[in-house]
């Protein structure tokens, strides 16, 4: 009987859906004795993870609960397949991403202090914001005191699951979309990644949902975050290291652009760094994907790809192939 490995910390109710054939197995990371297992679903936070790793023996497939697999294949070795839950985490993520451009455009970071100052005549102050991060100092009347989301131009940096997912959320506000993924297709058209500094001044709101890579490290550096419009939104729904945290910093200082994140280089954001205090910027301590729908999501997706490990059929979302 095959022997599956998961997370002492999960309800074992969410393991319904898995084939009745295999033998599950509670696995913790304050286990004091090794175990036989076949295939591993490891705690979706790495560090618990990791501990509970050198008591597992025999692992020969991976089943990650989350997108990103970046601290597994050091931990397993080349001689383990790992998949990932490749579309478990489309909706909240999206729906995140969504939320992050909405609340920054319609200015709720700064209605929230003034709901907590409980001073009415304060919300004049969003026209003086407006006016600074834009450096549109036209006159109006009424005064503004949010912006708008239809018919602006966003650029997805990344077209995967995800990103796709977004693009189908922002469809109902008449956006004009360019899409940038790792190399150019067409239907839909995406550019290269090559193409991004030409795409970047164009956009007022870039979205990073693409995975963290070599490549993609400091993608966002000092000279493409330049390139950005003024007032323009960096929303990092992705991962921290993408972006060049002093350069974002830097940028946020200057009032050159806005921002919200979900992904911090460090992470966590230790107490008192730089970026705590920024202005025009909109943090959430990497919450994205953690819904209630996340777990059973995520479990579902390992399920299915057991069967089709058990039944000797491909794999839907290899990551890493044993060697």
């Amino acid at each position: 009987m095959l022997r599956v490995g998961y997370p002492a910390s999960i309800s074992a109710d969410l393991l319904r859906d898995f084939p009745e054939e295999v033998e599950l197995i509670p696995v913790s990371d304050k286990m004091d004795h090794d175990v036989e297992i076949d295939v591993w679903i490891p705690d979706p936070y790495a560090t618990p993870a990791m501990r509970a790793w050198p008591h597992l023996h025999g692992v020969k497939l991976v089943l990650s609960m989350m997108a990103g697999t970046e601290w597994i294949p050091g931990t397993v070795g080349p001689h383990v397949t790992i998949c990932n839950a490749h579309g478990a985490h489309n909706i909240s993520t999206a729906e995140w991403t969504l939320t992050a451009i909405l609340a920054t455009l319609k200015y709720f970071p700064l209605y929230l202090d003034i709901q907590k100052s409980g001073i009415w005549k304060r919300r004049f102050e969003a026209s003086a914001h407006y006016a600074k991060i834009t450096g549109d100092t036209r006159p109006f009347h009424p005064e503004v005191m949010q912006e708008e989301l239809t018919g602006k131009t966003v650029l997805l940096v990344g077209y995967g699951a995800i990103g796709k997912e977004i693009e189908r959320m922002l469809a109902p506000f008449n956006v004009k979309m360019l899409r940038v993924a790792r190399s150019a297709r067409t239907a839909p058209d995406v550019h290269a990644v090559a193409a991004l500094e030409q795409l970047l001044p164009e956009a007022e709101v870039v979205v990073l949902i693409l995975p963290s890579t070599a490549e993609t490290k400091g993608l966002m550096g000092k000279r493409q975050l330049a390139l950005m419009r003024q007032g323009a939104l960096l929303v990092n729904a992705a991962r921290g290291p993408i972006v060049d945290t002093d350069a974002l910093v830097e940028a946020l200082q200057l009032g050159r652009i806005r921002a919200a994140i979900d992904v911090t280089d460090p992470e966590p954001l230790p107490v008192g760094h730089p970026l705590w205090s920024c202005p025009n910027l909109l943090i959430t301590p990497h919450i994205g994907g953690s819904s209630p729908q996340f777990a059973p999501r995520a479990l579902r997706t390992a399920a299915d790809e057991l069967r089709r490990y058990m039944k000797g059929e491909p794999l839907k979302n290899v990551v890493q192939a044993a060697i």
